[in-house]
């Protein structure tokens, strides 16, 4: 069995391979090579452009890929999506697809664009969305460098974002949310009903999940004299369950917890007071639910 998968290239790639990596696959790209290598001899990669990924899976070139929701649903694909991934090219959320206007310009809702022009490369999705709000007004396919088109070359345009920095140094403000949008793992439906095939891409969402899930997050562990232990709980965040077991040594505790990894600069200290020894802060690559 030899699983045919599609790794995005472009913005997303350095991303999932960091990605996978963390899930236990490794997987090594070349700038001379579409046709990275991965330590898994029953998977093949190939380094295909997330706006064409999924157009690749439904025709079944490839068994599964990952590309974001918003590409899936710009082709009106027919795939199985096999895995919800929130993570993207700088962060651990979600990405959106904006309209947006300049800042100095007299627009303030999607209602005011009615027959002007919107550049935008998620074209199908903006047309649609014009539709639902009963707008008409004319979408143009952008081939880059979207954002200086306004005002000159577009009167709006819709955009993908992760925190808006990019538009808001182009002097644009955002005016409505067209599309959320997450990386997804796809397959072939027909791949999907492959049993070998099945089993090994529903252990890769697994892995993958549990990849997810331990982002941003670190493990803690630390030793604490028994009266000192309800001090020490009490710095923890409330919601967290510890593990906790006795050394050799019955009067000290060991505990074992999971935070997230911008906390624990507060917390340190705080458990050092409350009393913890030999506190040992680890990275973690996979949380498996």
């Amino acid at each position: 069995m030899t699983l045919k998968l599609g790794i995005p290239k472009g913005s997303l790639e350095n991303a999932t391979v960091e990605l996978f990596r963390k899930a236990g696959y490794n997987i090594s790209t070349s700038s001379r090579s579409y046709f990275p290598e991965i330590d898994d001899p029953e998977i093949e990669c190939m380094l295909i452009r997330a706006q064409e990924m999924a157009r690749y899976v439904e025709d079944g070139i490839l068994d599964a890929g990952l590309t974001g929701r918003d590409w899936v649903e710009e082709n009106a694909a027919d795939i199985e999506a096999v895995a919800d991934l929130v993570y993207a090219k700088q962060s651990f959320g979600k990405v959106r697809w904006v309209l947006a206007v300049p800042e100095s310009s007299p627009f303030h809702s999607v209602k005011d664009l009615e027959g002007k022009i919107i550049a935008t490369e998620l074209v199908a999705t903006t047309k649609r969305y014009l539709a639902a709000n009963g707008v008409s007004a004319k979408v143009e396919f952008s081939w880059g460098a979207t954002e200086v088109k306004p005002p000159v070359l577009a009167d709006a345009i819709v955009e993908v974002t992760e925190t808006g920095s990019s538009l808001r140094a182009n002097k644009l403000k955002i005016i409505d949310t067209v599309l959320e949008s997450n990386t997804q793992l796809i397959a072939n439906k027909q791949s999907w009903q492959d049993p070998a095939k099945r089993r090994k891409l529903e252990d890769m969402k697994m892995l993958l999940d549990g990849a997810i899930n331990a982002l941003g997050k670190v493990g803690l562990m630390l030793n604490v004299h028994k009266d000192q232990l309800k001090e020490v709980l009490a710095v923890l965040p409330a919601l967290k369950r510890p593990t906790i077991s006795h050394l050799s040594d019955d009067e000290w505790l060991a505990v074992n917890t999971i935070l997230d990894e911008i906390t624990v600069r507060d917390i340190i200290p705080r458990l050092k007071q409350a009393g913890a020894q030999g506190i040992v802060e680890y990275p973690l690559n996979k949380i498996v639910m």
